[in-house]
């Protein structure tokens, strides 16, 4: 009876997880076309959107946008790439301004809104939905 029951637990959290895989987005990191980055790594990423470095690893500024509070994409960037919770990050940054040790990202409306002004602009990193790239900009770093 514990058996039968362990097993329905396994395959409804299995389903859950697929079902969670399958909502999922493709998500890209992305910088200017005309920037000189060509590559990052989530590490780099994830210390550039915290407020932990104001710079690409060649020395040049990097600013990040962000997407809306309490939006999916923004929800799924963060656990993806910091493994961050939007609580914990809310925490992080309020330790941060507190400290004096940074502000969070600009938030712009959507991936097609982020595409745009990360085009404009060598020094600003976005992530966007994969579906959004275009030739303006450089993605930087697939999320898995």
């Amino acid at each position: 009876m514990a058996t039968v029951r362990i097993r329905r637990l396994f395959a409804g959290a299995l389903l859950v997880l697929a079902a969670a895989a399958a909502g999922a987005a493709d998500l890209v990191v992305i910088v200017s076309a005309r920037s000189q980055v060509s590559a990052l790594r989530p590490d780099q990423v994830a210390a550039i959107f915290l407020g932990q470095t104001a710079r690409f690893p060649d020395g040049v500024e990097a600013v990040p946008l962000d997407l809306p509070l309490g939006s999916p994409l923004r929800n799924e960037f963060y656990l993806r790439v910091t493994s961050k919770t939007p609580a914990l990050l809310k925490a992080h940054w309020s330790k941060m301004v507190f400290t004096g040790r940074g502000q969070p990202p600009a938030e712009l409306l959507d991936s097609a809104a982020v595409r745009r002004r990360v085009a404009e602009d060598p020094e600003l990193i976005g992530y966007i939905d994969r579906a959004a790239l275009d030739p303006s900009v450089r993605p930087v770093l697939m999320v898995r």
